[in-house]
């Protein structure tokens, strides 16, 4: 096990940020390079080796935590990497992006700060691909085929595991590159994308094949692809965003943060000298107030916006754990980004009531009013409405389901669930034989842990029906919603 004493002796440190004034004049990660290597076997150090490690628990991918701490305590980085990749695709990813419940569910966390454990879990990734340690597969052919639609991190988890289970595996992005959100919706200030090139190679040297450009359901149809591979699974996410159906919604300059934030990562991949919307003198608000809309706020500020405010219809979390979310569930706390750092205004518990514009049809304010909780149901509070300068709008109020217009639902003939989403049983499979559903398009909007643990899941669903067994884990089961955030 880690120092027995670690937790005593060490302090919680994390991974120190670039200066504000100077991180906004570029768009790479906002972390100072090489910061955790003096650190990180120290605070690994501070792991308690439970008797019951409820961080298990915390994170859905079933990560075997406390072993790879004492793996990185002690130095050992191969063992270390062995053990991260027993249960995690893509660390790289989650080290990087994920919310971290795992921390939230950490026994030390009842009276001490939490163990480090995402910092631990990128450096060990970080190290593995400098010394050449992220294994690669041998070739091991079944004779099976199978298409994956959708390369975000569910598809991605999946191609690879079927891949490695020595299956035939395509993936078939619409997007002109491969990740999905990972490419085109995490910007680069979080996730650099060289990780994301890095995996792909990775995967292309195991076998997996990668098409990229092609949507189906519309540039092929579903039954067409079924009729080329052996299994189809589809990973294509929660893509039909929330809209605010408000007066003025019509007007020029509001927009889906889907439709904003993949323009600004196209710019870093070389594809626009300046994006066809763009933040740059104007002032921005920004509807929704999760990691997608701090996504937006950071991405405002490095666009060199006049002002940014993001608006929230809940009220302000509080900063400790409230009765309602014992330990070890995940707390909603007030959560201070690294777009929150950088500078623009948090409006919590207010609601839009319309958007005023110009002669033009351009925006230019936004009138909102604050709001409250009461009978069951959310209440204007009388005499609070006021506008606010907004010259560039940003939606990000999450996602409804998934997109039944690009004819993957109707021409596979899939049943939906009660929420909309494409309906599955314990295997991941659809109604339809050999067609099975992973991540957010049967899940519902989650986190990149649930996509990876659920692709991974679907893979071993999509091995039995091919083989008629499996060797590959299954981490969750696709009902189990315990730990959705």
């Amino acid at each position: 096990m880690a120092d027995p004493k670690g937790f005593l002796n060490h302090g919680r440190e994390v991974a120190k940020s670039r200066p504000v004034d100077v991180r906004l004049k570029d768009w790479n990660e906002v972390y100072v390079p090489g910061s955790l290597l003096p650190i990180i076997s120290q605070q690994a150090s501070r792991c308690m080796d439970c008797g019951i490690p409820f961080c298990h628990n915390g994170c859905p991918l079933g990560n075997l935590i406390p072993e790879w701490n004492d793996y990185a305590y002690r130095e050992d980085w191969q063992a270390a990497s062995e053990r991260l990749h027993a249960t995690n695709n893509f660390p790289e990813f989650t080290g990087r992006l994920c919310p971290a419940p795992c921390e939230s569910a950490c026994v030390l966390g009842i009276n001490q700060p939490a163990v480090t454990i995402k910092n631990v879990e990128v450096s060990i990734i970080d190290k593995a691909w400098d010394t050449g340690d992220v294994a690669q597969i041998p070739e091991r052919l079944s004779g099976k085929t199978v298409a994956v639609i959708g390369s975000g991190p569910a598809g991605l988890a999946a191609a690879q595991q079927l891949t490695r289970a020595g299956h035939t595996v395509a993936v078939y992005e619409r997007a002109d590159r491969v990740g999905g959100l990972l490419r085109y919706g995490i910007p680069e200030f979080k996730m650099e994308k060289r990780h994301i090139n890095r995996r792909i190679e990775q995967m292309r040297a195991e076998g997996t094949r990668f098409r990229t450009g092609i949507e189906i359901g519309r540039d092929l149809k579903a039954t067409d692809l079924r009729k080329r591979y052996d299994a189809v699974v589809i990973a294509a996410g929660a893509t039909t965003a929330r809209d605010l159906p408000v007066p003025g919604r019509e007007l020029s300059g509001i927009h889906q943060a889907m439709e904003y934030l993949p323009l600004a990562n196209k710019v870093q991949e070389g594809d626009f000298v300046a994006p066809p919307i763009t933040a740059e003198g104007k002032h921005v608000v920004v509807i929704g107030g999760g990691d997608t809309g701090a996504d937006c706020v950071g991405t405002a500020h490095r666009q060199g916006a006049a002002s940014v405010t993001q608006l929230e219809i809940m009220p302000r979390p509080g900063e400790e754990r409230n009765p309602g979310q014992p330990w070890p569930t995940f707390p909603m706390l007030y959560k201070v980004t690294s777009a929150h750092e950088e500078g623009g205004e948090r409006v919590y518990a207010v609601s839009t009531t319309h958007f005023e514009g110009d002669e033009d049809g351009n925006v230019q304010w936004l009138h909102l009013v604050e709001v409250e909780f009461g009978g069951g149901k959310l209440n204007q509070k009388p005499g609070t409405e006021r506008k606010i300068p907004a010259q560039l709008v940003t939606l990000a109020m999450g996602f409804t389901g998934t997109d039944v217009e690009n004819g993957v639902v109707s021409q596979f003939g899939l049943e939906l669930d009660e929420r909309g989403n494409i309906a599955r049983d314990a295997d991941f499979a659809t109604n339809v034989p050999g067609v099975f559903v992973a991540g957010d398009a049967g899940r519902g909007q989650s986190l990149i842990v649930w996509a990876i643990a659920e692709g991974r899941s679907a893979a071993r669903g999509v091995d039995r029906f091919l083989t008629g067994a499996s060797d590959l884990p299954a981490p969750i089961r696709p009902t189990d919603r315990s730990l959705t955030v």
